[in-house]
């Protein structure tokens, strides 16, 4: 039941005053001072909304906010939950109910399903619905996370490698998976860009002069890794022409776009012909010093044997140079954090490949169900149609969501704990990074952590956050048949996660 303010507990004041502080700053601070002063905001206030995380016998801590309650410095830096402790009360879920069945109504049209669920305990807190087949949008992609943690695992990296061809004056960009690639050199710090053409081609020009080679160089590149349809019949036109998404190629520059800093608009339609053109410019400025030219034009290299099945390039041809990407557990963080379609699908082709099914989207989705059953996310088959959320073919309850988020959280699968980073931070990071500024929704800034996902007709939302008596709870709301543009849909989600944070709900 609601307190009266007179009864109110300290850190319920503690959590009002700090929302006061992030609702006040947002209205008037850039973004960027935005994070700094909302992590210093939720130092103090975190202590006293949490205090059942810390073991019972452990003296007064320093005044530092929880690993879990903090926004990591990079998407390598994963946090760690604290072990949680049984002494915190659970919600009752009449309370819980109370406080969300107003709240999730859908604006217009449609209807919303969710459930929750105590972390430690796995007790359902709330359910509506919560076994009923969804359209989740780009919540999918939490799956997809599960399936390529778990395939390739968080410490594995994609080699695009520089080949040499039928004679030594032509070269093959060959791609193995990357499709982060950056136009400049390496960034060792970076995720996109992490492998950067610039410094593969100047590797590739010191093979060259190593080498003797003269002349003319032509370039060719082998984007022959995936197989099937570059483009899923399963997606509209429109999101295609609108840049939601672009034909797969296991060799990218920045997720398929023409410029790492703009994430909208039209993408390029051949993603690895694109990656070729840059990196043969990038030779050029690298060879011509040295008294060697580079054809103007690229070539797509016939496809060897063993397409679409894991292999790269023909045996024999020698790696002039190479460059590897990120980790998998650093896309798998850019993927959630940005909602990243491309990084997504291209993330399922090669979950398929490691688990020796082709490299398609027939294999991508095969492998995301597959690994979903395997660690005990979903009950049975997924009807699936991609893996990006992208599609209206997917159908996902909400259920299966929430295990996937217990399973992120609980520490059971180390695989899957590399996810936690990528998970958006309400207010401050991601695609919830312009969410929970107002009066309904501040409470939760800085505190809820969950995947977003938005189709015409669809909204979810997807995570997990510590309550007001240092409860984990993980929930999954899905909105279905909604009005289009109702500003309201996404904001019964918001509300309905803050509800969760502000919860002591006995």
């Amino acid at each position: 039941m609601t307190k009266t303010a007179g009864a109110e507990p300290r850190r319920h004041r503690a959590r009002r005053a700090a929302a006061a502080v992030v609702a006040r700053v947002r209205k008037s601070w850039p973004a960027a001072l935005l994070v700094a002063v909302l992590l210093a905001v939720a130092i103090p206030s975190a202590l006293l909304v949490v205090p059942g995380f810390l073991a019972p016998d452990q003296p007064a801590p320093a005044p530092a906010a929880p690993a879990w309650q903090q926004v990591p410095a990079t998407l390598s830096a994963v946090p760690a939950l604290a072990p949680l402790s049984a002494a915190a009360a659970i919600p009752r879920p009449a309370a819980v109910a109370a406080q969300l069945d107003p709240l999730l109504a859908a604006d217009g049209g449609g209807n919303f399903t969710g459930q929750v669920q105590d972390a430690l305990t796995g007790e359902v807190l709330f359910d509506r619905g919560g076994a009923d087949a969804r359209v989740p949008a780009s919540n999918l992609k939490l799956l997809t996370a599960v399936a390529a943690l778990r395939t390739l695992g968080p410490d594995h990296r994609f080699s695009t490698k520089v080949l040499s061809g039928p004679d030594n004056r032509q070269v093959v960009l060959t791609g193995g998976g990357d499709v982060l690639l950056g136009a400049g050199a390496s960034d060792p710090d970076g995720v996109r860009g992490h492998a950067g053409l610039a410094t593969l081609a100047a590797r590739t020009a010191d093979s060259l002069r190593s080498a003797g080679v003269t002349g003319e160089i032509t370039v060719r590149f082998d984007d022959s890794l995936f197989s099937g349809p570059a483009l899923n019949p399963a997606w509209g036109l429109g999101d295609v022409a609108a840049g939601e998404v672009a034909p797969l190629a296991p060799l990218a520059l920045n997720a398929a776009r023409y410029d790492p800093a703009v994430t909208t608009g039209p993408r390029p339609q051949d993603p690895a012909a694109a990656a070729a053109a840059e990196f043969a410019g990038q030779l050029r400025a690298a060879v011509e010093p040295a008294g060697l030219t580079v054809a103007a034009a690229v070539e797509r290299a016939p496809a060897p044997a063993g397409t679409g099945t894991g292999t790269g390039g023909e045996a024999g041809q020698e790696v002039l140079a190479a460059a590897d990407s990120a980790t998998v557990a650093e896309q798998v963080g850019a993927m959630l954090q940005d909602s990243d379609n491309y990084l997504a699908e291209a993330l399922g082709r090669l979950a398929a490949l490691a688990s020796g099914r082709p490299g398609s989207n027939d294999g991508a989705t095969a492998v995301v169900g597959a690994e979903a059953v395997a660690a005990g996310i979903a009950p049975g088959p997924l009807q699936l149609a991609d893996v990006s959320g992208l599609a209206m073919g997917n159908q996902v309850p909400a259920g299966t969501f929430v295990r996937a988020v217990t399973a992120i959280t609980s520490g059971l699968d180390d695989r899957l704990r590399a996810a936690l980073a990528g998970f958006p931070v309400a207010g401050v990071s991601g695609t919830l990074d312009s969410r929970y500024g107002d009066d309904a929704t501040a409470r939760g800034a800085g505190l809820v952590r969950a995947k977003t996902g938005t189709l015409n007709t669809v909204i979810a939302l997807s995570g997990y956050v510590v309550d007001a008596d240092g409860r984990l709870l993980v929930f999954s709301f899905i909105g279905n048949g909604l009005t289009p543009g109702a500003a309201g849909n996404r904001a019964a989600l918001d509300r309905a996660a803050t509800a969760l944070a502000a919860c002591g709900c006995r």
